[in-house]
């Protein structure tokens, strides 16, 4: 199963996860150039928790290396798996948690949650003298405050079935649950690091996002974030979008849905792809969004309707709804 996205739209751009992402990239590729010095760069930049309790290795690194490596450890990894992972994650869910916080409280959640996952994980393991890298613990924490902020959303997931792609919804809190419940028993199992994977880094992070968002809802916006939201805000709905079609009347051969735009696609005309889950069939669908169109007007997608018991085969017909934007 490969995830695609969650179900909820962000109204904006996501800035600061899209720069987190591109900085794990530059830092990837800084470390792919070190060559066979690898494994030096990771001790120095990774978090190793012998060197905050071991007086024989604490004393060659300064105060601001030990405060340094607190935060580098989470913008390092293994290898491009691995960074792959972490870094589709984070596009999954972070767009959703930096809009509910704004950019400027998001930056010091994502941080707040990489740092308590790295002490988490410290605190567990004060003897270990193997470098603990990677985005995970960070990430963590944004999908244990995902798994608060939007409980009812689903996560579009891939099932690639020889060469016929599927679509499922899957809960979100299914999701995020069931992979909480995944580290929690790898972490029992394996003490913590079984195969190399600090587990009880993730459990922190998913624990101490939570308990930061609380804290974090409670501090007010600034200016700052409230412009920096204006100026991001999105020109386009997303390209792939759920279409959950209704049928009015048991004798109305046709399906009913809504599509949503924003004012420029309805303007400009844009193109989408419709995933119309309907029974057991689930139908992947090109829509073509005409220039100049209204709000309320109706796209029919001949043939995309009911079959009935007669052989006539209905449509589908798609309400235009224009997503809200800011004001002010």
């Amino acid at each position: 199963m490969i995830p695609i996205r969650d179900t909820i739209p962000s109204r904006n751009y996501p800035v600061i996860t899209t720069a987190i992402i591109g900085i794990n990239v530059l830092v990837y590729l800084v470390q792919f150039s070190q060559g066979g010095v690898a494994d030096r760069f990771f001790y120095i930049y990774g978090l190793v928790p012998a060197r905050y309790v071991d007086p024989r290795l604490s004393h060659y690194f300064t105060t601001g290396q030990q405060i340094f490596s607190l935060f580098s450890f989470m913008f390092l990894h293994g290898g491009f798996w691995h960074l792959l992972g972490n870094l589709w994650t984070l596009w999954i869910f972070g767009d959703n948690v930096e809009d509910r916080l704004g950019p400027l409280r998001y930056l010091v959640f994502y941080l707040a949650c990489g740092l308590a996952s790295g002490l988490s994980h410290l605190i567990l393991n004060t003897g270990s003298n193997i470098p603990t890298i990677g985005a995970s613990g960070a990430i963590a924490g944004v999908m244990g405050a995902y798994f608060i902020l939007f409980p009812r959303s689903k996560v579009l997931t891939l099932v690639p079935i020889v060469i016929i792609p599927l679509f499922f919804e899957i809960p979100a809190y299914f999701f995020l649950g069931f992979w909480f419940f995944l580290q929690f028993l790898n972490a029992a199992a394996g003490h913590g690091a079984a195969g190399g994977i600090a587990w009880w880094a993730h459990i922190g992070g998913f624990i101490f996002g939570i308990i930061f968002l609380k804290l974090f809802q409670v501090l007010p916006d600034t200016g700052a974030s409230k412009m920096i939201s204006k100026a991001t805000e999105k020109k386009h709905t997303h390209r792939l979008q759920i279409i959950r079609p209704v049928n009015l009347d048991n004798e109305d051969p046709n399906l009913y849905g809504t599509i949503e735009v924003t004012s420029s696609e309805a303007k400009q005309g844009s193109r989408k792809m419709v995933n119309i889950p309907w029974g057991f069939q689930k139908r992947l669908i090109k829509v073509t969004i005409p220039a100049g169109i209204a709000e309320g007007a109706k796209l029919r997608l001949k043939g995309q309707g009911r079959l009935m018991p007669n052989g006539r085969q209905g449509d589908l017909l798609l309400k235009v709804a224009l997503r809200p934007t800011h004001e002010g």
